[in-house]
């Protein structure tokens, strides 16, 4: 069983977020793509199948090293790369757990679309959130908007920092938050950010997932840009550095198309390089 390991949202190897593909998965059952994402370790593992659709290019399914998600941005734009070098086509709908997402792959950047309506609802305050990263309250900003939990199909805790220090400062700790969430705390994924205008610097943890920090977050990018053109109230841009303490920087490029005053669509766009092939022996 053949798979592929790509570098997503970055042109240059062994930077970005790694993302291993694996191809002609139809035959294996739920625990062995569990088992295999987990053996490979990384934030995604995608597996292709035969789509449902005669007219769509795959079924994707998309597991965390614990866990299958419904939708996420880097195994999109990173499986959409590999099926293009492939011999693909270069306008594709892949089936995710959210429904048909379709990408358009284009001067070696992948783009996908996705209308899933967003999810918005403050569970955590300020203070549980610096628990968690261990910073302080005051360094949660809250004048744009307190920590809220957003998503479009995967949902992530969305913070705005008081600034570059503290985003450096941040750190993931897996007793904290646990401390915080208690038994649902594998699911708890931060986002803390600081944004300049249409420039965003960010970092994602979420230790109990598996996923001590994210290299490059699309979903979490894509939630963050619907909320935005939410409480904005226009469509915008957004470029999104990431991972850069993490000695993996990435680009994630996010467009968020408002009409009165609500999201309606969500843009993104990144680059992805293969580094690795082999097979699986299962």
């Amino acid at each position: 069983m053949r798979y592929l390991v790509y570098d997503v949202f970055t042109d240059t190897k062994f930077s970005g977020n790694p993302l291993a593909i694996v191809f002609d998965a139809a035959d294996l059952e739920t625990s062995q793509m569990q088992a295999i994402a987990a053996e490979f370790g990384y934030s995604e593992t995608t597996f292709v199948l035969p789509p449902e659709a005669a007219d769509h290019t795959a079924r994707v399914r998309i597991f965390t090293p614990t866990a299958e998600l419904a939708f996420a941005g880097h195994p999109t734009v990173g499986t959409a790369t590999a099926l293009f070098d492939d011999g693909g086509a270069a306008e594709q709908i892949l089936e995710l757990g959210v429904g048909p997402i379709p990408v358009r792959i284009a001067n070696g950047r992948a783009r996908f679309v996705t209308r899933v309506p967003l999810t918005a609802e403050h569970v955590l305050g300020p203070n549980d959130v610096a628990r968690c990263v261990g910073l302080d309250a005051g360094q949660i900003r809250t004048d744009r908007h307190a920590p809220v939990l957003a998503g479009l199909g995967t949902e992530f805790t969305l913070a705005e920092l008081s600034g570059m220090d503290a985003l450096r400062a941040a750190s993931s700790d897996a007793g904290r938050f646990r401390a915080v969430a208690g038994p649902e705390a594998h699911r708890l994924a931060v986002f803390v950010y600081v944004r300049d205008g249409d420039r965003i610097a960010a970092r994602m943890f979420q230790p109990l997932g598996g996923i001590t920090e994210d290299p490059a977050t699309g979903s979490a990018v894509a939630a963050l840009a619907a909320y935005l053109g939410r409480l904005d109230g226009v469509s915008a841009r957004f470029e999104v550095s990431q991972g850069v303490e993490m000695g993996r920087p990435s680009r994630i490029d996010a467009e968020v198309t408002v009409e009165n005053g609500a999201p309606v669509a969500v843009a993104i766009e990144g680059a992805a390089v293969r580094v690795m092939e082999g097979h699986l022996i299962v």
